[in-house]
């Protein structure tokens, strides 16, 4: 027997061989380890008939070095048997407890049939567990749920959005308040289970999702699983900043305009594709300049020869010159006049039912069982080449800084035409693996646009989508309450400064939800509530939708302030802070938590920045504990302004707190401490 450590401060993976089976023995910090030491974990799962393919039934034939990355250990545990070979990649990324890992599967000889493929395959050890996950759905995402563990549990999606249903990530908490936390980094259909071991124990596997699923393979053939993320901490906070400083550090794509966190105007939410035109969207860009906006999106509404638009879906060359005589190169040249940058929506995967494009190329639609499913299969290559090129036109002519990049369509098990080049049960697998790589190529062709992530608003969240675009759109409603659960959610995987969410929003038209109802003419509305709304939305990407121009004149300024405030002091915070969540999840039903506060802490704990809301029916006072100061230390509490409140230990902050009673509801404070 011999055992091979993997180190990384304070990360230890513990793997042992013996008898050509590889045995992961111990994952865990602090002397704890998951891992159930008297069984032997699979790690990950191949099915083929009635057969089930891992690490406890191949061949193990030792490691490899993976290709080089800076700040990451990747090996490859190569395995194999008389059919196939499998390279399981491990990267462990220095300095954190969190692990990547996927595998490579390639065919020996003959055709191998494969209905289920498990990106990862974990027994626990035998223990008390509360699980935490999140159900979603439009206006509804990031709904935090808490069970104990007792009894066969499954996560998933069947809905082709990785965010429709529930979101891929979930976190286990063990008896001593560690934490250990998974995430599926796939935007389809995903599964994880949580099966009952007799030990006692629970069995942890998933990955893609076997529903509707299956792939055949010839000799020579390989195959990449999507990837799972793995990590533990001492808590929820310490695994979030783990996720956080491997997505800025190496997940995220970065170029200058994203770094830099631009402030956002989007037209969508005040006038929607009725009320928008040339002469509004101008008037709005001169407004936006004022106020120190530093870049304006044109959202949907754009583009059609009528009313129905979205049935146009796909026809990406008809601007509706009705609405814009003067062409979208116009209006992008004004806002670059004035020091801005333009933003431009886009639904390139959608596919109306009226649009040319699906006559014209018959071979492009999505189709189930004949029937059509609303957007073009990139898993025919001919889509990918025409969605690059259309793309890349559209960048071009419009002189695009941003892509808003949307999708409103359920695919569920996606497409299942012979035709395209994929398995007629894969086609969805397809889909995403050929929409990844038009991304990369739009990446690569245009380094300086930033590409966000929307798909009716938060319904396809997830760290697959997040290696191909720079941020992504949280959820279209942005009522306080649920912009604070919301970003409360998200925060748990992704870092700040990739959640962009909007401040309460002015929206028209009827449907809207009822707690929509922001006027910021009403005569009743009060300065700290317009506070409480703004701020909550610089807690990430800072980004609004009102009709700025017809602001009262003291709304306008104080939307100016904040704006100043957030570019000169927030956004250094939120690209480069740890966050704590101070306070349980804020729930938009109006139970739990009536405050909600989040710190945000430097690298080198030199500076903090505190977030505080008190929510409608919140009780009138509350001290709020900071976290992970120095106890000796005395730290100066400022306003953003620079003036002084108080100077208090860093003990004191964290067992006593900083009281709170002069906040009214629907009130806020933003305090930095030094």
């Amino acid at each position: 027997m011999t055992t091979q450590q993997f180190f990384t401060s304070p990360n230890i993976l513990t793997f042992e061989v013996e008898d050509d089976r590889l045995n992961l023995r111990q994952y865990g910090i602090d002397g704890h380890s998951w891992i159930d030491a008297e069984g032997l974990s699979p790690l990950f799962a191949i099915h083929h008939d009635d057969q089930c393919w891992d690490a406890t039934s191949l061949t193990f034939m030792g490691w490899t070095l993976g290709e080089s990355r800076t700040g990451a250990q990747h090996w490859i545990a190569q395995f194999e048997n008389e059919a196939l070979t499998v390279d399981h990649h491990i990267l462990v990324y220095d300095d954190t407890t969190l692990i990547e890992q996927w595998q490579v599967i390639k065919v020996i000889e003959g055709e191998l049939f494969i209905p289920r493929l498990d990106s990862y395959s974990l027994d626990l050890s035998p223990a008390n567990y509360e699980l935490l996950h999140f159900n979603s759905d439009w206006g509804q995402e990031f709904e935090g749920k808490q069970v104990t563990l007792q009894e066969n549990m499954t996560l998933e999606t069947h809905h082709g959005r990785s965010s429709k249903g529930q979101h891929p990530w979930f976190a286990l908490v063990a008896e001593n308040g560690q934490v250990l936390s998974g995430s599926v980094a796939w935007s389809g259909n995903w599964v994880c289970r949580f099966e009952t071991l007799p030990t006692g124990g629970y069995r942890l596997s998933g990955g893609l999702h076997d529903w509707e699923y299956a792939t055949t393979l010839a000799a020579g053939e390989s195959l990449e699983t999507p990837h799972m993320i793995l990590v533990v901490g001492r808590d929820l906070n310490h695994v979030s900043q783990q996720y956080a400083r491997v997505g800025r550090q190496h997940w995220y794509p970065r170029n200058t305009l994203s770094d830099e966190l631009p402030v956002e105007w989007n037209h969508w939410w005040s006038y929607e594709d009725v009320e928008i035109n040339e002469d509004v969207f101008l008037k709005n860009v001169d407004a936006a300049a004022a106020l120190g906006v530093e870049i304006c999106t044109l959202d949907a509404g754009w583009f059609g020869e009528g009313p129905e638009w979205h049935l146009e879906r796909g026809d990406w060359h008809k601007v509706n010159r009705q609405r814009f005589p003067g062409g979208l190169r116009a209006l992008s040249d004004a806002i670059h006049a004035k020091g801005m940058k333009f933003g431009f929506w886009c639904e390139i995967e959608g596919l109306g039912a009226k649009a040319d494009l699906a006559t014209l190329r018959p071979y492009f639609p999505a189709l189930s069982d004949q029937s059509p499913l609303g957007y073009v299969c990139f898993g025919n290559p001919a889509v990918q080449e025409w969605a690059f090129e259309t793309l890349s036109r559209i960048i071009r002519e419009y002189n695009c800084d941003w892509i808003k990049l949307d999708f409103n369509v359920d695919p569920q098990a996606g497409c299942n035409r012979a035709d395209h080049g994929h398995d007629l049960d894969n086609g969805l697998f397809a889909h995403y693996r050929g929409y990844y790589a038009v991304l990369e190529r739009i990446r690569a062709a245009f380094p300086q646009v930033v590409l966000e992530n929307c798909s009716s608003g938060g319904l396809r969240i997830d760290l697959g989508i997040m290696r191909h675009t720079h941020l992504t759109f949280l959820s279209d409603p942005d009522w306080p309450v649920h912009d604070l659960q919301v970003f409360w959610g998200a925060s748990t995987m992704l870092a700040a400064n990739a959640c962009l969410h909007w401040s309460f929003s002015e929206w028209r038209g009827e449907g809207r939800p009822a707690q929509q109802n922001f006027n910021p003419r009403d005569p009743e509305l009060q300065p700290h509530q317009l506070d409480y709304y703004t701020r909550i939305a610089m807690l990430g990407a800072f980004g609004m939708s009102q009709k700025l121009p017809e602001l009262p004149e003291w709304v306008a300024q104080r939307l100016a302030y904040h704006i100043g405030m957030y570019k000169q002091h927030v956004r250094r915070y939120v690209r480069e802070a740890d966050l704590y969540r101070l306070t349980e999840q804020p729930r938009r039903s109006g139970e739990g938590d009536g405050w909600c506060a989040f710190q945000y802490s430097l690298p080198d704990k030199s500076e903090h920045l505190l977030f505080v809301f008190r929510l409608p029916g919140a009780e009138a006072a509350r001290s709020i504990a900071l976290l992970d100061l120095e106890p000796e230390h005395i730290y100066q509490v400022e306003t953003l302004d620079g003036e002084p409140l108080a100077n208090i230990s860093g003990r004191e902050l964290m067992e006593t707190g900083l009281r709170f009673d002069n906040l009214p509801e629907e009130g806020s404070a933003l305090l930095r401490l030094r």
